[in-house]
């Protein structure tokens, strides 16, 4: 798994699932004040010795999303480039989508800033936040957060840009496909084969 992750940071060998059990009975068994969350999950995140402790903190994150604040933006951006790989920042990107949701307008226009970041995972961030919102997604945040990255030639970019669009494509495949079309000399291979994986079944 380390080198499958390219990870400097070892792994103790530990599958997601039993991950996820571990923390819910640690939580079961020492309970946390909901205002101790963040201390808790920063504490995880830098003091981890193997990667499956903070993955554990993003568990801790997950299961505590709920009380999280546009403030708490600060938090997140630190999981992100401290991270910095692909397995941490999705997950980050599922947190900061729920304050998108909660918080529209800060957390809009923050992500406006992080799409033209020089660091590479803000601006994937921006892109992906907004999976699963389907029919909710605010269209012209996402356009907005792809246009920078159009261009970039980063693996990560492209792919994050394809995912967008393709899960965009199951609530609003024709708005894909205007999009692919008009875009067609901008968007890389990669990204356009991800978003018109399934756009013709969509279509029909």
């Amino acid at each position: 798994m380390q080198s499958y992750m390219k990870s400097a940071m070892p792994f103790l060998g530990v599958p997601a699932p039993a991950t996820r059990r571990s923390v819910r009975a640690a939580l079961a068994a020492h309970p946390l004040d909901p205002g101790d969350w963040r201390a808790a999950v920063l504490t995880l995140w830098r003091e981890a010795a193997y990667r499956e402790e903070r993955y554990a903190a993003l568990e801790l994150a997950h299961r505590y999303r709920r009380h999280a604040t546009a403030a708490d933006l600060a938090l997140y951006e630190e999981l992100v480039t401290t991270g910095a790989w692909w397995d941490y920042v999705d997950s980050v990107a599922h947190l900061v989508g729920d304050l998108l949701r909660t918080h529209p307008e800060p957390i809009r226009a923050a992500m406006l800033v992080w799409s033209r970041d020089d660091d590479m995972w803000r601006r994937r961030v921006s892109i992906i936040c907004q999976l699963g919102f389907r029919e909710e997604t605010d269209l012209d945040l996402l356009f907005a957060c792809i246009e920078p990255s159009l261009g970039r030639p980063e693996f990560f970019l492209r792919k994050a840009i394809g995912w967008a669009l393709r899960d965009l494509a199951r609530s609003s495949p024709a708005e894909v496909e205007r999009y692919v079309r008009e875009n067609a000399t901008r968007l890389s291979p990669l990204s356009v084969r991800e978003a018109t994986k399934h756009l013709a079944r969509l279509l029909s």
